[in-house]
């Protein structure tokens, strides 16, 4: 998986005034879970861009001053409720013998033969929580719906997760072909017809 780096400093005080005043020097304060000690440190918040706004999944690489630079997944992100700007950051460390739990986004390949004759394709888990060695965790999760048919589901006990567990019930569908509306309008107004023409020949 691939890592983005995020170099920050360690925060001296956590009290209110000094979140604050990082807040409004458009930082972030953050803290660092999994070691010995939980972390605190600040990061501009312009370096949380590619990691956060992003459909991709990252590890992050923190890089604090005169520390050593520590392998962590985001774990939790709290957002201000008006103005979408990030509040707070938490970090968990990653060990490389550790399984870690994160979510892996899902990309579809292949074409459903149930769409290309007028189907509708939902996706409902375009995402998927996964528990893997650090080393393991993929970039995405490939889900083959080349043989759905209209009316096909595809679970998750259909999904092939080398080296990672997948945490969701078997029979949680991932995605599935239905009758799309435009499809069914015609299908519903010849089941019509033929209605009315067994009514007429009794």
């Amino acid at each position: 998986m691939k890592s983005i780096t995020i170099k920050g400093s360690k925060r001296e005080s956590v009290g209110k005034a000094a979140t604050k005043a990082l807040r409004n020097a458009d930082k972030v304060p953050c803290v660092l879970y999994g070691g010995e000690n939980a972390i605190h440190f600040s990061a501009e918040e312009k370096a949380f861009k590619n990691l956060v706004y992003t459909p991709n999944v990252y590890t992050a690489t923190i890089e604090l001053e005169g520390e050593k630079a520590v392998t962590c997944i985001l774990q939790d992100i709290q957002f201000h409720p008006v103005n979408d700007k990030i509040l707070h950051v938490d970090f968990y460390q990653l060990f490389d013998d550790k399984e870690v739990t994160m979510e892996i986004p899902v990309t579809l390949v292949g074409n459903a033969p149930g769409v290309i004759i007028g189907g509708s394709l939902r996706f409902p888990k375009r995402k998927l929580k996964v528990k893997a060695l650090p080393a393991n965790l993929p970039d995405t999760i490939e889900a083959d719906i080349s043989k759905l048919e209209i009316g096909d589901k595809l679970f998750v006990s259909e999904v092939d997760a080398q080296n990672c567990t997948i945490l969701h019930p078997e029979n949680t569908v991932v995605a599935q072909v239905r009758m799309s509306r435009a499809a069914s309008a015609p299908a519903e107004e010849e089941a019509a017809e033929e209605a009315t023409e067994e009514a007429a020949a009794e």
